[in-house]
């Protein structure tokens, strides 16, 4: 009998990025002390630029967020000045990405509201925006800047519509509505002429955004779609959820056929969401979970088998949220390829995690620094609007090259009116409330009838004072 010896060989690929490492800034360099929202919401609670880093805060009587200039690290100021005009939870903010100083963020008070941060930071409390946007009928969970297009802004609520506001005129121009259940996520292409979304109903979507017609729609019974990102220009997806035995699970999809996934692969057993990230210039991504410490990268080809697993930086406390820094914020002279803001809700700290490649070298490194997307707008609002499509204007980084934003944000006088968009008024139409929605208004609707019962005892005992005190007046003798 022959016998046939199998050599086994382990797959070793060439890649300048399997030795990326994660590296937790000193405490020095952190954000101490701020009261990190205890919302439930899946999401970031953070955004970061070049400049800024804005964080939610837990308050009382509405929503608000703390804008801190990036030098400014250590403990904050328990009165450090606040963002707070909401009237409700803020569930959302992102940094306009071709003006440092410009904020978006949405609120459960159904609001989008537009912020001018003053150069320098806040000095005071700021209360009124410069534009405040109102078309959704319900809380506005995700709000996501167009990725070339200037003042160009999406907005996702809890009456299932995306809009797009037009912020040259402060109005909505085009409301998407091919949902059936909350949008839980928002994705642009490289030039933005695509948007994908997840959604609770399992459905993932391909958009074209101007026209809200669907291109391509994917059921996703056994892999429960979570969130969604493109993969740059090679014509990827990559989502994040649940698989059918409650793992958590990637999956890779051909954005032209979400027929069937490329491929599937399971992560681990946790129940926390994962947040994925990709950086289009290194072609890695990084997997985050919600509730633990661990971030996991990879490298992206268009080549079987699509996704190689690098490594994992791992931490003991857990991570609420994650704020990415632009390409253009990084330390080059470090080798550093991305940098996460990790918002540690036990501790109220807000930690930078830089990802280095290693290098002996101190030159620059350009087969790790290609031109990337800078921050001037490739195409006004107007010219997207009516059809046109541009890639991004790249930079080098080359020498720590910044380009200063030279755009200013000119808000619109806006009258009052109705909001009606494609000839439908968006306030109208409103479809079912949440089990959430509605535990949360038979509580709000228990205090309010409790407070009017107090009012009531309280009314009543003064009526039986006066009673009492007029009683002992008619019992008074005529001569007194």
């Amino acid at each position: 009998m022959t016998v046939t010896k199998m050599s086994w060989r382990p797959q070793y690929r060439c890649s300048k990025f399997r030795n990326v490492y994660g590296k937790v800034a000193n405490r020095e360099h952190c954000f101490d002390g701020i009261p990190i929202t205890r919302n439930v919401h899946d999401n970031h609670f953070c955004a970061v630029n070049g400049k800024y880093l804005a964080i939610v805060t837990e308050s009382s009587g509405g929503g608000s967020f703390l804008v801190i200039p990036l030098e400014q690290t250590g403990r904050v100021d328990p009165h450090f000045p606040k963002v707070c005009g909401h009237q409700g939870n803020v569930l959302d903010i992102k940094w306009n990405p071709f003006i440092d100083n410009i904020i978006a963020s949405c609120s459960e008070d159904t609001s989008v509201r537009i912020w001018e941060i003053p150069e320098g930071g806040l000095k005071r409390n700021m209360t009124e925006a410069v534009l405040e946007l109102y078309a959704h009928s319900r809380r506005v969970g995700i709000i996501e800047w167009h990725p070339t297009s200037n003042n160009i802004l999406f907005s996702a609520g809890y009456d299932y519509k995306i809009i797009i506001w037009n912020l040259d005129i402060g109005e909505p121009v085009k409301m998407i509505d091919c949902h059936s259940d909350v949008i839980l996520c928002m994705s642009f292409n490289t030039d933005g002429s695509l948007l994908t979304t997840t959604c609770k109903d399992r459905k993932l979507r391909v958009i074209e955004p101007r026209s809200g017609q669907v291109l391509q729609e994917a059921n996703c019974k056994n892999h429960k779609v979570n969130r969604v990102v493109f993969l740059g220009n090679v014509k990827r997806l990559l989502t994040t959820g649940v698989s059918r035995w409650n793992t958590r699970q990637i999956a890779l999809w051909d954005q032209e056929d979400l027929s069937m996934p490329l491929i599937e692969e399971e992560i681990d057993g946790l129940s926390g969401l994962l947040f994925p990230f990709y950086d289009p210039d290194t072609h890695m991504l990084y997997l985050a979970g919600k509730g633990d410490g661990n971030i996991r990268y990879y490298e992206i080809s268009n080549e079987k088998p699509y996704l190689q697993y690098l490594m994992e930086f791992r931490s003991p406390a857990p991570q609420k949220g994650l704020g990415v820094m632009p390409k253009h914020g990084l330390d080059v002279s470090a080798c550093e390829v991305f940098r996460f803001y990790k918002l540690v809700t036990l501790k109220g700290v807000i930690e930078p995690i830089s990802m280095i490649v290693p290098r002996r070298s101190e030159t620059y490194q350009e087969d790790i620094y290609p031109m990337t997307a800078g921050n001037e707008p490739a195409l006004t609002a107007t010219e997207w609007l009516s059809g046109t499509n541009r890639d991004p204007i790249l930079i080098s980084l080359k020498e720590g090259y910044k380009a200063p934003s030279t755009l200013v944000f000119k808000a619109p006088v806006k009258e009052k009116k109705g909001v009606v968009v494609n000839g439908i008024d968006l306030l109208e139409n409103v479809p079912p409330r949440t089990e959430n929605e509605l535990l949360r208004m038979f509580f709000r609707q228990q205090d309010e009838l409790r407070r009017l019962k107090d009012e009531l005892a309280q009314k009543d005992i003064k009526i039986r004072q006066l009673e009492l005190e007029l009683r002992n007046l008619r019992n008074l003798p005529k001569n007194v």
